[in-house]
């Protein structure tokens, strides 16, 4: 089915999806759920690309759990094309649906960006929606979350978990999304432990259970006494379950695969989002706003806690939790002091989202490169 997209206002498209996350969950709710009724008209072609597969139990598996939800209240069948590399290599296959008449393409990684815009142009009656994107176009829109507050959360955790001072983390690429992510985490640890420090290591992938492990191990290896990861595999935490170590994964609630190194993890709830925006297109709209979930509207989650995390840790985490729902607490806010001490942000001041959305440093307290040398 083609159309003629009428495209929304922001506000408006902000509005509509916030609405559709706005249901309270609990802080365990990692596969979503959504009192959505099904659209009048079902006459909707739905595909997304996925960088993985749903079996990584991480970032393409919560996504799924979202297409998934989409299918159950909308009635339909989504596509689902996997294991497309987040590359220029990738625009034959968002050429390949648009042509093949798919009314509404998810692309789930970063690195589809410009082959959907590139493809988005010659087919302006297709509706395009770019994860973790930060460019749009008229049939084009961009959908992400504020991880950076479960990071947050994540690393209250860990800097409570350390005995050493030492926390290590294994991440993909050095990129804003990973860099808030990494800071957001370490501004945590530091409030609880304020000597402590996160070490980077960098792999380079977004998805490799081998390099994942290997830089795992290297900061084992180098004395950290806790992992936490912006990986989409659990090697990270099987690396800390065979060093007897504590682990802080993300994307989905993993901790079976690790149950005494688990602490908690950041983790998404895609299901709203992709429920609304599917019954918008269907009603012959095309968001193409930049919709940044948040704990807030339940885009953003947090997983379980781990059995070490003692009641005094988690009633805390739970206070700040409230307080970011609240909108009375940020995690960036001043002062805060950027790796070699030059004040990023005054005290009183809170980062605003081109910010976020643009980071490209690490804050005092993280060893390692912020460039990914």
């Amino acid at each position: 089915m083609k159309r003629i997209w009428k495209v929304a206002a922001i506000a408006a498209a902000t509005s509509l999806i916030v609405a559709a996350c706005s249901d309270d969950k609990d802080s365990t709710d990692t596969t979503g759920g959504s009192d959505t009724t099904a659209a009048e008209s079902t006459d909707i072609k739905v595909a997304v690309v996925y960088i993985g597969v749903p079996g990584d139990a991480g970032w393409t598996y919560q996504h799924d759990q979202g297409i998934a939800e989409l299918e159950k209240n909308l009635g339909i069948e989504v596509k689902r094309v996997e294991n497309i590399a987040d590359n220029a290599d990738s625009q034959k296959t968002y050429e390949q649906l648009a042509a093949d008449g798919y009314d509404l393409i998810f692309g789930t990684s970063f690195g589809y960006g410009d082959p959907m815009l590139a493809v988005a142009a010659n087919y302006p009656d297709t509706c395009f929606e770019w994860a973790t994107g930060y460019k749009t176009a008229e049939n084009l829109g961009t959908y992400f979350g504020a991880a950076e507050e479960a990071r947050y959360l994540t690393g209250l955790a860990a800097g409570k978990a350390t005995q050493n001072g030492k926390i290590g983390y294994v991440a993909a690429f050095p990129i804003p999304e990973v860099l808030r992510g990494i800071n957001a985490f370490t501004i945590g640890v530091r409030e609880v432990n304020p000597e402590a420090t996160v070490q980077v290591q960098w792999t380079k992938t977004w998805f490799d259970p081998t390099l994942e492990g290997e830089a795992a191990q290297a900061l084992v290896d180098a004395g950290v006494d806790v992992l936490a990861q912006h990986q989409d595999s659990t090697a990270t935490g099987e690396v800390a379950k065979n060093a007897g170590i504590k682990w802080a994964g993300y994307n989905s609630d993993t901790s079976s695969f690790a149950p005494e190194a688990w602490l908690t993890a950041p983790t998404w709830d895609w299901g709203p989002y992709y429920t609304q925006t599917a019954e918008a297109v269907a009603a012959g709209t095309c968001p193409t706003d930049q919709y940044y979930g948040t704990m807030a509207d339940g885009m953003v989650t947090l997983a379980s806690f781990g059995d070490s995390v003692d009641a005094d840790t988690q009633a805390m985490i739970e206070e700040k939790k409230q307080a970011i729902i609240d909108g009375t607490f940020a995690p960036f806010s001043g002062p805060l002091n950027n790796q070699d001490g030059t004040q990023i942000l005054a005290e009183g001041e809170s980062a605003t989202l081109d910010q976020l959305l643009g980071m490209d440093f690490f804050v005092e307290g993280v060893i390692g490169s912020a460039t990914g040398e």
